[in-house]
């Protein structure tokens, strides 16, 4: 057993010593600085001591496990709990889009009024802001509301 260990030990280091990866800093006569990893192209350049290159993949975090005592929910509970999720976020959805007319109607009866005091145009678009500002807030919601739906169980 300690022959194989020492075996495997030999053939990580022969592998490591192989990903060490080469880079040299090249400065021109401007002061620019290229590097590069081709020797063919690093003559009178120094090279830079930077170790070896790591080859092995992160490993993927583990699912946690809850902490002791940590409540648990049976499957039909919590089937029910994503019916009424669900249900809850379908009826928030079709509050939204009636938000969201009411709030474009607004903006097109502000948008079609002039008033005296606008001959400056600029004071048209501040005013119509808001109504612009409500629409797009109930734009917002909608996208949101349809991705969590549609990530829903």
């Amino acid at each position: 057993m300690m022959h194989c260990s020492l075996a495997l030990a030999g053939a990580l280091t022969l592998f490591a010593e192989t990903a060490r990866a080469d880079i040299w800093e090249c400065v021109d006569g401007s002061g620019n600085k290229r590097f590069t990893n081709i020797r063919s192209e690093a003559a009178g350049c120094r090279m830079l001591n930077v170790g070896p290159t790591n080859t092995v993949p992160t490993p993927k975090p583990h699912a946690r496990n809850a902490p002791p005592g940590f409540p648990k929910v049976d499957g039909e509970t919590q089937r029910q709990r994503d019916v009424d999720r669900r249900r809850i976020l379908e009826q928030e959805l079709a509050n939204e889009q009636k938000l969201l007319e009411q709030a474009r109607n607004e903006l097109a009866v502000q948008d079609s009024m002039r008033l005296g005091s606008e001959r400056n145009y600029q004071r048209v678009l501040d005013r119509l802001e808001p109504y612009k500002k409500k629409v797009k807030l109930h734009e917002d919601n909608i996208f949101n509301l349809r991705r969590e739906l549609a990530g829903s169980r």
